[in-house]
């Protein structure tokens, strides 16, 4: 369905208050800066922004929506034949393969994880995405595998996958705090993704195979 005017404009809005408060942070600092400075710099009033934006962290993660369920979507898409790690091993090699911001492979990427070093509530936020992330990928797992309530499987196997992304995020954060070129960093990675995928074993690499193959 088409978008219609009024969402458009929500939409416009929003993201131009996020583009706004993301600069003052960077520049700033997430501390320091106020929501009312935000909703000043952005021309709209304080509770424009909360409508927007419940919490101020929210501000910062704008652009992090859909990172919550991203392995459970990815796991939901996998092809016949393909288990969950691979499938999300799959996904992660083609976004370093296409040097993909999604994964932090961007020019300014150093500002952006200093910014969350300077800033408690942020590591907190991203703390509970972690872990949002994790539960949300062993509730797919259990869907797909059929698994009973009891069983620690699917909650044990999305310790791992997660495990899997979460090193490789901080793989790629800490050679781009350095201020490299997202280029080589993603050559690297692909390495390195390599060497992770044969730290899992065969149990992690074989679960929750689709079928039809």
């Amino acid at each position: 369905m088409a978008e219609g005017l009024r969402e458009r404009k929500k939409r416009e809005t929003r993201q131009r208050i996020s583009d706004i408060a993301t600069g003052l942070f960077l520049e700033h600092g997430f501390v320091t800066v106020t929501i009312a400075e935000v909703a000043e710099a952005a021309d709209v009033s304080v509770n424009t922004v909360y409508n927007y934006f419940p919490a101020k962290e929210d501000l910062f993660f704008d652009r992090s929506e859909g990172v919550v369920d991203r392995l459970s979507r990815w796991v939901r898409g996998r092809d016949a034949g393909e288990s969950a790690a691979r499938a999300v091993l799959r996904e992660l090699r083609a976004e370093i393969e296409a040097v993909s911001p999604r994964i932090g492979l961007i020019e300014g990427y150093d500002r952006f994880m200093r910014c969350i070093e300077e800033a408690p509530p942020l590591r907190s936020r991203l703390w509970s995405m972690q872990q949002e992330l994790q539960d949300n990928l062993e509730a797919t797992l259990r869907e797909e595998t059929g698994a009973a309530a009891g069983d620690p499987l699917p909650g044990l196997i999305a310790g791992q996958i997660v495990w899997v992304h979460g090193t490789l995020f901080v793989a790629i954060g800490r050679e781009m705090v350095k201020g490299r070129n997202p280029d080589e960093v993603s050559r690297e990675m692909l390495v390195v993704l390599d060497d992770i995928e044969e730290l899992l074993g065969e149990k992690v690499l074989n679960y929750a195979v689709r079928g039809g193959a």
